[in-house]
């Protein structure tokens, strides 16, 4: 316990630790601290981590329960909690839409396509864990934004009006086949709180992302999406709170998926080698509002464990 430490990468995101070794089952002495760093930091990076996907997973259950790899987006056969994702065969859509400024489906920024894992469940998953196999010599970075610093950089007067308003999440286009779990692969819609209070260390984050989030209930339609825009802007251009990670083969990062949106990798065009990434999630509750609004799902079902 006492050789734990951790470096900040920047004065209020993210940390660096060094003294663990995940790759052996951990006592729950260590767990708690490392959960106990992660409220604080609400980013974890661990270097020269190397492990297989059984060990990615137990590590993933220590924290409180694997969920199937995605609630649309099926696993691996033989680790169905594990997502593997390989940037060469993202790169022909990215590249379509950076030649097709008319497509419907060009983001608003893509190098600032911020984003909270799985919003579109009632009970979005609470901590990420990603791990790094194939990591290209330069580039292929992760960009972290704190959504509690978020919130509190607004005035007062807005941070009031923001605490009573719900937003709509959604996810429309599931696989026709059962999920890992063997649930419906969607599709999925939930109600959340646009402001969210944290279980744990009870401090509120504007929770949004520029996935998955459709309108704000109770606006007109170009009063929700002026709002969003101001919103979103404020996510993507507050450099001031953003902290930025840079992958190695064996690194292990994981976050609080409650309390902060990432973005990455932000510069997959800029490179041409390969990178591939496997991530596990922890399941997570409903979300609960400042004035006591609950998480409501609107279509599909929660996002369980599988065991």
């Amino acid at each position: 316990m006492s050789d734990i430490s951790f470096r900040p990468l920047t004065p209020i995101t993210g940390a660096e630790v060094t003294g663990v070794d995940l790759t052996a089952d951990l006592p729950s002495t260590v767990v708690a601290r490392l959960r106990e760093a992660l409220l604080r930091h609400k980013v974890l990076v661990f270097r020269n981590q190397p492990m297989d996907d059984e060990r990615h997973v137990a590590l993933t259950d220590a924290f409180g329960g694997a969920t199937a790899a995605h609630p649309i987006v099926k696993g691996l056969p033989e680790a169905p909690a594990v997502l593997r994702t390989v940037l060469s065969e993202d790169r022909p859509g990215l590249k379509e839409s950076v030649a097709n400024p008319l497509s419907a489906s060009v983001p608003r920024r893509i190098r600032t396509e911020w984003h909270i894992d799985s919003t579109f469940v009632v009970n979005p998953t609470s901590i990420t864990i990603l791990r790094g196999l194939e990591i290209p010599e330069a580039g292929g970075d992760t960009l972290f934004a704190n959504l509690e610093a978020l919130y509190a950089g607004l005035s007062p007067s807005l941070r009031g009006y923001l605490d009573t308003l719900q937003a709509i999440h959604s996810r429309h286009n599931p696989s026709p086949q059962p999920n890992s779990d063997g649930k419906p692969a969607g599709p999925f819609a939930a109600l959340h709180p646009l402001v969210s209070v944290h279980p744990e260390t009870g401090e509120r984050s504007l929770y949004v992302s520029t996935v998955f989030l459709q309108s704000i209930r109770g606006l007109k339609p170009r009063e929700s999406q002026a709002l969003l825009d101001f919103l979103l802007d404020e996510l993507a251009g507050r450099d001031e709170i953003h902290a930025r990670v840079r992958w190695e083969k064996d690194t292990l990062v994981m976050w609080d998926n409650r309390s902060v949106a990432h973005a990455g990798p932000v510069d997959g065009l800029m490179f041409g080698e390969e990178r591939i990434v496997h991530r596990t999630t922890v399941v997570g509750d409903a979300l609960s509002g400042p004035h006591g609004f609950g998480s409501r799902s609107l279509m599909g079902g929660r996002f369980e464990a599988l065991t």
